[in-house]
């Protein structure tokens, strides 16, 4: 029988999208979460979050429905499912067990490089300095402070903390020259800043962008943002992605006016149940 990342990698490659997200990657590698197999489909269980995947050849023969009712019998805390790529065989599931949808998050894309329209020239304050991740003592806890307090109503990202900073850090995408951090030129403290992320030699993401609350209104989001995308550019991307909550209607014009683009099909929705 296929393993759970051989049925995973199928799943993405007939789906358009992994179906398993980096902290669901994270944790079935470091045995983090409860695992169940079945002739060609999995289920996972993170806290109260599930993951249900179909190997594509295995599917529309009910055995979405028979593990996921197992699912629910054995793990009765679960309550809300990612649905990456809205898949329509997702939704069927969400709807026969009487879940809702209660979030879009949105995978917005912009190529960059030489045959992509230029990015806007990187004009940096005088009020302000841009460093990289480690050049000043305290970035740590700085960078927590502010992705803190930029999402404490994130029920994923608001949650990260120095041991959840610290494995991140350890993967082998991380460089520290991606991370920008923006601070007042005069004085201490952290405006904001931009971790960029390279999945691939040609593929980077725009993974966290965070402003402090007393550097609201200043441009701070665009500058780091920018100082970002310029750096994924010059290491030689050619398509940059980010993930931005469909309804932050600020986010998504910040990043509209930058060239991102959505489609459709980029949308990863979660169901939940009361």
């Amino acid at each position: 029988m296929p393993s759970i990342e051989a049925i995973a990698e199928r799943a993405a490659a007939a789906d358009g999208a992994s179906p398993l997200d980096e902290a669901t990657t994270m944790a079935l590698r470091d045995n983090q979460l409860r695992a169940v197999k079945r002739d060609g489909a999995f289920y996972l269980v993170r806290g109260t979050e599930l993951t249900l995947v179909v190997d594509p050849p295995a599917r529309r023969h009910g055995l979405g429905l028979s593990l996921l009712t197992d699912a629910l019998e054995a793990h009765p805390q679960l309550d809300r499912a990612w649905s990456h790529g809205n898949h329509p065989g997702a939704q069927a599931l969400a709807t026969h067990v009487g879940w809702r949808r209660t979030r879009d998050l949105w995978v917005m894309r912009r190529p960059v490089g030489e045959d992509a329209e230029p990015l806007p020239p990187l004009e940096v304050p005088d009020d302000v300095k841009l460093h990289a991740f480690g050049e000043r003592s305290g970035d740590s806890y700085e960078v927590l402070r502010v992705n803190h307090h930029a999402f404490a109503d994130h029920p994923e990202q608001g949650s990260m903390d120095l041991v959840d900073m610290a494995r991140r850090m350890a993967e082998p995408w991380f460089d520290p020259a991606g991370l920008i951090i923006a601070a007042p030129t005069t004085g201490r403290g952290t405006l904001g800043f931009h971790w960029t992320k390279k999945h691939s030699a040609t593929l980077g993401e725009v993974y966290v962008v965070g402003v402090a609350p007393e550097a609201q209104g200043r441009g701070i989001g665009r500058l780091v943002t920018l100082a970002g995308l310029h750096h994924l550019a010059d290491s030689g991307v050619t398509e940059v992605i980010l993930y931005v909550e469909a309804d932050n209607t600020a986010a998504v014009r910040t990043y509209s006016k930058l060239g991102f683009t959505h489609a459709d099909v980029d949308t990863h929705v979660m169901y939940t149940r009361d």
